[in-house]
């Protein structure tokens, strides 16, 4: 058995910072698509 090395900080981090991106801009795509379909079905933010 042979026991794995840790990947550097800077490779943990970048997958970290990825990660949390990615999430960021689903968070966007849904929050628009809910104000889209809001906006067909005749309701207003104004």
């Amino acid at each position: 058995m042979t026991v794995e090395q840790k990947k550097p900080l800077w490779q943990r981090l970048g997958w970290l910072v990825l990660i949390w991106g990615l999430s960021v801009v689903a968070l966007g795509i849904v929050a628009y698509g809910m104000r889209m379909f809001m906006s067909a079905a005749g309701l207003s933010t104004h």
